[in-house]
């Protein structure tokens, strides 16, 4: 006969297989929303997006100049970050570079006319007001360099050098 405590792991057992099932379905209806947005981002707003870059669904770019929008491949724009291309004020429009394997944080600014490097970790809360070199972390409002010499790879993710 059964014990209740092998019942529990029977049924245990077929819930989370139930569970990892729907987590792919729900993960592949990401990936499938994800591949939508940054294609109207490309074709219907005219951004130029790299190969490889993760754009959040609620990161909120620049609908207002979107032709002015450029991240390079392997680039991750985490949700409720902000990337401005334009002065509604001043009635001006600049450009956004934003390099290669960058990472920009969680509700962090971008303002117009702004050149972020290759490999660049932009801390979550950031506003980035002037151009950022490459190879580095910047945190505060305004954001400053807090790190030089870091390496990144896809998505901004860093490389751990170990000591030689």
């Amino acid at each position: 006969m059964l014990s209740r405590s092998d019942i529990r792991g029977c049924c245990g057992g077929v819930i989370m297989m139930y569970n990892k099932r729907i987590q792919r379905i729900l993960v592949s209806i990401r990936h499938l929303l994800l591949s939508v947005q940054r294609w109207i981002l490309i074709n219907l707003y005219g951004m130029n997006i790299g190969k490889d870059v993760r754009i959040s669904l609620k990161a909120n770019l620049d609908k207002r100049h979107p032709k002015g929008v450029h991240i390079g491949d392997g680039s991750y724009i985490a949700f409720h970050s902000t990337i401005l291309c334009h002065d509604m004020s001043r009635n001006v429009y600049w450009d956004v570079v934003i390099g290669r394997n960058c990472f920009i944080g969680a509700r962090s600014i971008i303002m117009p006319g702004v050149t972020i490097g290759d490999s660049v970790v932009v801390a979550s809360g950031a506003v980035v007001t002037k151009n950022v070199e490459s190879n580095v972390i910047v945190a505060g409002n305004p954001a400053k360099v807090i790190r030089t010499g870091i390496k990144t790879i896809k998505w901004g993710r860093l490389v751990d050098e170990a000591p030689s």
